[in-house]
């Protein structure tokens, strides 16, 4: 038995000294984190939309497409798997700190640092990312099914040409995170694209036309049949939910005396036109800035989902006849809105749980009532945070992330190229508000926060690893032959990178009810 404990012994400390072990050390540490961040959150923070969507998973009310039916079903199977609504917030934080045990699996085999490959699980702590962890949104779903398809497609990009298997499973997990964050979010999809191209980057180096093509045709059907395959399981009602944004901005744009008569003209029924009417009446009157459907728009009580779907094509067509007419108007709003959407944004940290009004908590949620103590801790390191720090928490400091990330050409470390694409989601994501924001709200830019707090922990633990090579005097890297695959179109050359030793001291350059929505 002695000796048997001195070997177990000797294989640990050898493991622990060649850093074998190391991956698993961080495997246990994101596990523990994880499961702290799920216990402050627990049963899941609720806003008025994720209520609406509970009833729905439960199936105490019908599916609308108001929210993503998608993300009504995932939590029906997760309910009907657990038998806990609370899995999905627990879903939620084991995604993110899985993902984050796999970046900083990442680093710590490029640097060998056990310092830097903390400073990547750090980034889950960080307090404009852990602020809306057990938040049951959309918008936290849409980031960290990115961040997934992220951390995939580099790991798919470091493995060797043997491992085809491998790379083919976890090609087919990053297409069904992709699928998921383009169906969770309506304006997912600028976003995603990006990230796709990032994906398929990561297989092939140098990919042909048909390569291209093949690729985009794959996941366009993939996202056309997964959203097929919802509706067909969910049946959701019709809502139409778009028209929304007109409906802000003739409220905005035009007086109520012009609003009256662009919807006589347009053939507006007379209770769609009083109500329009009212809508700019009352938005005007009250300094309601934005979300004018839910702020000034008369409703029936209780809230009827599908009125917007029988009258989306008038209001439809009265945007088309009048922005045009008042383009300066909308410029001029538009431009009003994504400003405060940039630097005024609101809902920094979401306290537990909230309905609208005229709807119900689900009794579910009130049997499972959350940790005040935890929720109040949490609030103060959250709000703290954004007194101090109050960049974390607006979009102009993400927004000027991306572009620094997208316009510099070469940035240290082996992901150059990836963390431009990463950047370019982010860039693309924000300006996608640009004509669609309702409100200001600091969820629309939880996505470009996360993937940009991961992308400069990436640029620093390249820099300190560069750093901490020149301090030594050698230069951390030696030659090795390329382990991704092989490019097809034989007129393009592999490129030529640098090995990457697990111990290896730096990182070498490379190239390259009412809901709402």
């Amino acid at each position: 038995m002695s000796g048997t404990v001195n070997r177990w012994t000797a294989a640990l400390r050898r493991g622990w000294q060649d850093g074998t072990l190391w991956p698993w050390c961080l495997a246990a540490l994101a596990a523990a984190c994880g499961y702290a961040v799920a216990t402050v959150f627990h049963p899941g923070y609720l806003s008025a939309d994720s209520n609406t969507q509970l009833w729905q998973a439960l199936g105490d009310e019908p599916v609308n497409d108001w929210h993503p039916p998608v993300m009504a079903l995932a939590w029906r199977l997760l309910i009907r798997i657990t038998g806990d609504f609370s899995a999905m917030a627990a879903l939620q934080a084991a995604v993110l700190w899985g993902t984050l045990w796999v970046l900083a699996r990442l680093v710590w085999k490029k640097t060998g640092s056990r310092a830097l490959s903390l400073a990547v699980l750090a980034v889950g702590f960080a307090p404009h990312i852990m602020n809306l962890t057990g938040v049951v949104w959309k918008d936290v779903h849409l980031a960290y099914a990115l961040l997934a398809v992220f951390a995939i497609a580099l790991t798919v990009r470091d493995l060797p040409r043997d491992r085809t298997r491998t790379r083919w499973a976890l090609l087919v997990l990053g297409t069904l995170f992709l699928v998921y964050a383009a169906l969770v979010r309506k304006n997912g999809i600028p976003a995603a694209i990006p990230v796709f191209a990032l994906l398929i980057l990561a297989a092939w180096p140098a990919p042909g036309r048909r390569r291209w093509l093949a690729a985009t045709g794959v996941f366009a059907a993939a996202v056309i049949a997964g959203s097929a395959g919802v509706s067909a399981v969910t049946a959701p009602l019709t809502t139409r939910v778009y028209a929304v944004i007109p409906v802000d901005d003739l409220a905005h744009v035009l007086t109520p005396a012009q609003m009256r008569t662009a919807a006589e003209q347009a053939g507006a029924s007379a209770d769609l036109r009083d109500r329009l009417v009212t809508t700019a009446t009352t938005c005007q009157k009250w300094h309601i800035t934005s979300d004018a459907y839910l702020q000034c728009f008369p409703h029936d009580r209780p809230f009827d989902v599908t009125y917007l779907d029988r009258h989306a094509d008038v209001v439809v067509r009265m945007w088309m006849r009048q922005m045009p007419r008042h383009w300066k108007g909308y410029a001029e709003y538009r431009g009003r809105v994504f400003t405060k959407l940039l630097f005024q944004s609101n809902q920094v940290f979401w306290n537990g749980t909230h309905v609208n009004a005229g709807a119900r908590l689900h009794p579910e949620v009130r049997k499972e009532p959350l940790n005040d103590t935890l929720r109040f801790a949490l609030q103060n390191y959250v709000t703290g945070f954004a007194r101090d720090l109050p960049m974390l928490f607006q979009g102009w400091f993400w927004l000027a992330v991306s572009l620094v990330l997208v316009l510099r050409r070469r940035w240290p470390g082996p992901y150059a190229r990836e963390l431009r694409l990463i950047g370019a989601s982010s860039l693309l994501y924000i300006l996608a508000y640009l004509p669609t924001a309702p409100e200001s709200n600091y969820r629309y830019v939880y996505w470009p926060a996360l993937s940009g707090t991961v992308a400069l922990t990436l640029v620093a633990t390249a820099f300190a690893a560069r750093r901490r090579a020149a301090t030594s005097g050698t230069s951390g890297t030696t030659d090795e032959p390329d382990t991704r695959p092989a490019v097809l179109p034989a007129a393009v050359p592999s490129p030529v990178r640098a090995a990457r030793p697990e111990t290896a001291a730096s990182i070498p350059n490379s190239s390259g009810h009412p809901p709402y929505s």
